[in-house]
C-alpha cells in the first residue's frame, strides 16, 4: 500500500527555503563539491594595520615633499617635473583610502555601497593614472637622452595635454570596474561579516566584465612595462656609453625605479590575470586553487600599496638634484642656515647645466 503525502503551500516554501543559496555561499562555492573555505584575512590583521598605517604616513609626507618642491620651483618645469607632479598628486589620493581601508582590514565595511564605490575608484584611478605617468617619464628620458634634440625642448607645452589624456584616461578605465563592486555580508570560518568587493554571481563574470579586467591587465600593466623595459633599456645604454659619472648615477636611479615597478606590480598583475581565468571559467577552478588565489592576491594587494610611498623614495630622495633644489627652498624660507645648505646642498655641474633634466634624475 501506497501512502500519499500532501503538502500545502507554505509547507513546500519552507522545504525548498532551506536549500536556497545567497550570494555570499556562491562567492566561496565550487561547482561540483560543498562550498569551499575561506578566511576573512589571509594575513595577520595586526600586521596589515601597522603596515598601511605606515604606508599611508610616508606616502603622504613624501608625496607633500614632492609637490612642495616642483610647485616651488623658480626656474621653468621641464617635462618629467610636470609627470612627477601629476604622479605625487595620484599618490596622495590613493594615501587618502587607506584609512578607511585599514577600518575596514581591522573590522569590516562599514561605510555603506556608495562609499565602497567611491574608494575603489579612487585605488583604480591611482592605479591607471600612476602607471601611465609612470610610462610618460620613461618615454621622456628615452627622448632627453637618447634622442637628444631642440625639439623636445620647444614641445614642452604638449605634456599638459599629455597629462590631461592620462587622466581622461585613467577615469574612464577606472569607472567600470567601480560599478560591480558592492558591500554584501560574506561568511568566513562561520563568521558573517560586511565585505566590499567585486559582486560575482554563481555564473562567474559575464563577457563585458571579462574585457574589462583584460583592458586593465593590457593598457593597465602589461602594454606600459613594455614601454618602460624598451625605453629604459635603451636609455641605460645610452647612459653606459657616456663614461660620465653623473650619468651613470641617474643610471642607477633609472634603474631602481624599473625594479620598483616590476617588483610592486608583477606579482599582483600576474594573480588576477589567473583570477580572470579561473572567473571566465577557462581554467578549471578547484577549493584548492580558489583558496591560493585568494591568500596570494592579498598578499600581492598590499605590496601593490606600497609602491604610492616608494615613489618620493625614487623619484626625489634618492636625487642629488631633489636634494639640492628642497634645501635651497627650506633656506630660502628661513627653515635651514646656509652651513648646512653649503654641505648638504651641493649639486652636480651636469645636472644643474642639463635644461631638460628633471628636478630629481
Amino acid at each position: 500500500m501506497v501512502t500519499e503525502y500532501k503538502i500545502n503551500g507554505e509547507e513546500m516554501y519552507g522545504f525548498f527555503d532551506s536549500y536556497l543559496l545567497n550570494y555570499s555561499d556562491f562567492v566561496i562555492m565550487n561547482e561540483v563539491t560543498a562550498p569551499c573555505r575561506i578566511l576573512k584575512n589571509h594575513i595577520n590583521t595586526a600586521f596589515l594595520v601597522t603596515v598601511y598605517s605606515f604606508v599611508f604616513f610616508l606616502s603622504l609626507l613624501g608625496n607633500a615633499v614632492v609637490v612642495f618642491v616642483i610647485a616651488s620651483m623658480d626656474r621653468q618645469k621641464s617635462s618629467t617635473d610636470c609627470y612627477l607632479l601629476n604622479l605625487a598628486v595620484t599618490d596622495l589620493i590613493f594615501s587618502l583610502t587607506l584609512p578607511i581601508w585599514i577600518a575596514y582590514v581591522k573590522d569590516e565595511w562599514i561605510f555603506g555601497e556608495a562609499m565602497c564605490k567611491i574608494i575603489t575608484f579612487m585605488q583604480e584611478l591611482n592605479f591607471y593614472s600612476g602607471i601611465l605617468l609612470l610610462a610618460c617619464i620613461s618615454v621622456d628620458r628615452y627622448l632627453a637622452i637618447v634622442h637628444a634634440t631642440s625639439a623636445i625642448t620647444q614641445k614642452r607645452h604638449l605634456v599638459k595635454f599629455v597629462c590631461v589624456g592620462v587622466w581622461l584616461s585613467a577615469v574612464l578605465l577606472s569607472l567600470p570596474l567601480a560599478v560591480y563592486f558592492k558591500d554584501f555580508k560574506v561568511k568566513a570560518d562561520s563568521i558573517e561579516f560586511k565585505a566590499c568587493k567585486e559582486f560575482i554571481g554563481p555564473e562567474g563574470i559575464d563577457t563585458w566584465r571579462i574585457i574589462i579586467r583584460f583592458f586593465r591587465h593590457t593598457i593597465g600593466f602589461f602594454i606600459p612595462l613594455a614601454v618602460m623595459i624598451f625605453c629604459y633599456g635603451f636609455t641605460i645604454k645610452t647612459l653606459f656609453q657616456t663614461k660620465n659619472g653623473q650619468k651613470q648615477k641617474a643610471m642607477k636611479v633609472i634603474l631602481a625605479v624599473v625594479l620598483a615597478f616590476i617588483f610592486c606590480w608583477l606579482p599582483h598583475n600576474v594573480v588576477m590575470f589567473v583570477d580572470t581565468l579561473l572567473r571566465a571559467h577557462i581554467l578549471n577552478e578547484t577549493c584548492e586553487i580558489r583558496y591560493e588565489i585568494d591568500k596570494t592576491m592579498d598578499s600581492t594587494e598590499f605590496i601593490a600599496f606600497t609602491h604610492c610611498c616608494i615613489n618620493p623614495i625614487l623619484y626625489a630622495f634618492i636625487g642629488q638634484k631633489f636634494r639640492s633644489t628642497f634645501l635651497r627652498i627650506l633656506f630660502k624660507n628661513g627653515l635651514i642656515s646656509k652651513r648646512v645648505l653649503s654641505v648638504y646642498g651641493r649639486s652636480s655641474s651636469y645636472l644643474s647645466s642639463s635644461g631638460n633634466s628633471s628636478v630629481t634624475l
